[in-house]
């Protein structure tokens, strides 16, 4: 661990923290460890016995100054501008939790015919993923929803694509009509 410490006329400092007097007497042993060559304890918990190289500045010719805080990057958290609903910011689902979500699918898949997996952003926050052949139908994957989240059965919901936002009205529109293949579908709440 790097350390500055900084001499002042009315004290001293570490890392550009706030100025510790001299005459303070858990300062004055710290000093005295530093006079002796020696890591102060202090210093020593701080690092928890790994390596600490102490660099010294003398400016016992100026009186402490708070130094000005340094620019920070915003650190928080965002949501996506222009998206009907948030995105929801998860780790990727292992392969076991995909197949789990396939093997308890009650949509029958046509091995002999060309498929695609849908992922399905529920407006509750969950998602859902689910192999297709490309000619099941949008009404397919509102029963697939609905199969699989019964609390939806009651609930009026339409499905959207993402970017760009388009509802799915045409129910009877095949998964390759629509031009939804290998993509993500929104659920969202009327």
């Amino acid at each position: 661990v790097q350390i500055l410490l900084k001499l002042w006329r009315n004290g001293f400092s570490l890392d550009d923290g706030e100025l510790r007097s001299y005459t303070d007497p858990k300062n004055a042993q710290f000093l005295e460890s530093i006079k002796r060559g020696e890591i102060p304890v202090e210093l020593q918990r701080l690092v928890h016995g790994g390596q600490v190289s102490l660099d010294m500045e003398d400016h016992q010719e100026q009186e402490y100054v708070k130094p000005r805080l340094r620019f920070k990057a915003f650190s928080g958290e965002g949501q996506k501008l222009g998206s009907l609903t948030p995105e929801i910011v998860s780790t990727p689902s292992s392969p076991e939790e995909e197949e789990k979500s396939i093997l308890n699918a009650p949509v029958l898949i046509d091995d002999s015919m060309p498929a695609t997996k849908i992922q399905i952003r529920l407006a509750d926050g969950s998602r859902l993923i689910q192999r297709f052949n490309q000619t099941h139908r949008i009404k397919d994957i509102r029963d697939f929803i609905i199969q699989s989240r019964p609390a939806f059965a009651t609930t009026d919901f339409v499905l959207v694509t993402t970017f760009p936002n388009k509802e799915l009205t045409d129910e009877s529109l095949t998964l390759q009509e629509a031009d939804i293949l290998n993509t993500v579908i929104l659920q969202q709440l009327k």
